[in-house]
């Protein structure tokens, strides 16, 4: 049995990790495994509950689990708290730090059926498969923030620090991954300007030695913002820091035409978090609008990273792609002669598809 901690969160969250958790039943059923779904509270609601966007017995559920299925946290209704009371600083950065999943896999690929769903131009993103991989436990915004007073305002002080073993430890998991997909591997940086920038640039030469099958180069993040928009399917897995990676992430996931689409996996040495990329979009909760195949494809990561049932995650993964296929669209990626369906229709077609078998 593989017990899995679900956080819905806030917003839409509840309804894309209801559906994630129906296929992920489907598909032990189908292969013969068993799944125990155990519900916390986290995010918005886990503070209108108990006072703290991150409570312990949260904490606690998440650290006796296998693997943590998160939805979404965070909403205007919360802004104005103190920043260690918000669902996002307060919630989703404690808990990556205290499970110490340093390292944030967010694949970008193109659906064939969904290449026009894109801003670019169809040519330039078909085909398009490349997964970034950011460091997450580290720098800027876990360093030292503090504000000062100064005659005619204020100064703000933000640290960013990064170690030789922290860089080596994401820059390992960048290179294997690399090396069981095309062998290509780009370290993004700052390294003319940045010191802590250069330390990284110096620790990926160094490890690229142990890995001699694995193509290896560097990147100055602005160059790689540009050529990301410009000729995206030259990258296959994108190494960087957390900053960096936080940003170029998003703009290749939009490369695929939808936030929604997007699933990732932030993996340590222990329990991994797996969660859609989409915010909480409160401005269609409940409404039945939502795409729930970020957070499906994220459970599918999970049965890859976390349990090893490769052919359980591949299942899901054609399931989604025959649905597509087939003209089944949610409302973001709707297409004109296709079918809408609903959050909850989306995922029973997954699910039904990945337990029949019937897949393309």
């Amino acid at each position: 049995m593989y017990r899995i901690a679900v956080l819905p969160g806030d917003g839409i969250g509840p309804e894309v990790t209801a559906q994630a958790t129906r296929v992920l039943a489907a598909a032990g059923r189908r292969f013969g495994y068993e799944f125990c779904f155990q519900e916390g509270l986290i995010g918005g609601i886990a503070y209108d509950a108990t006072g703290q966007p991150l409570p312990q017995a949260t904490l606690d559920l998440c650290r006796s689990s296998d693997a943590v299925l998160l939805g979404a946290v965070g909403g205007p209704k919360w802004d104005n708290l103190p920043v260690h009371l918000r669902p996002e600083a307060g919630a989703l950065l404690p808990l990556r730090k205290a499970l110490n999943v340093y390292a944030n896999l967010r694949p970008a690929m193109v659906f064939p059926a969904l290449a026009q769903a894109s801003t670019l131009k169809p040519e330039v993103v078909e085909g398009l498969d490349i997964v970034v991989v950011r460091e997450l436990t580290g720098g800027l915004y876990f360093g030292e923030k503090r504000r000062e007073e100064i005659p005619g305002g204020q100064r703000v002080v933000e640290t960013l620090v990064y170690t030789t073993q922290e860089i080596q430890r994401v820059a390992r998991r960048a290179f294997e991954l690399a090396r069981k997909r095309k062998k290509k591997l780009t370290s993004v940086d700052k390294a003319n300007v940045l010191e802590s920038s250069r330390l990284w640039r110096e620790v990926v030469t160094d490890m690229a030695r142990e890995y001699p099958d694995v193509e290896v180069n560097h990147m100055l993040v602005d160059n790689c913002a540009m050529q990301l928009v410009r000729n995206p399917k030259q990258f296959d897995v994108l190494l960087t820091e957390n900053l960096f990676g936080d940003i170029l992430s998003d703009e290749a996931a939009q490369l695929t035409g939808s936030l929604g689409m997007l699933p990732s996996a932030s993996l340590g040495d222990g329990v991994g978090l797996y969660e859609p990329v989409h915010g909480s979009a409160p401005d269609i909760a409940g409404r039945q609008l939502a795409n729930p195949i970020a957070a499906v494809l994220s459970g599918a990561l999970m049965l890859r990273h976390s349990f090893g049932l490769e052919e359980a995650a591949a299942a899901i993964e054609r399931a989604v792609a025959t649905v597509l296929e087939q003209g089944y669209r949610t409302a973001d990626i709707m297409e004109p002669g296709k079918h809408q369906v609903t959050t909850t229709e989306m995922g029973r077609l997954i699910a039904e598809l990945v337990e029949r078998g019937e897949l393309v």
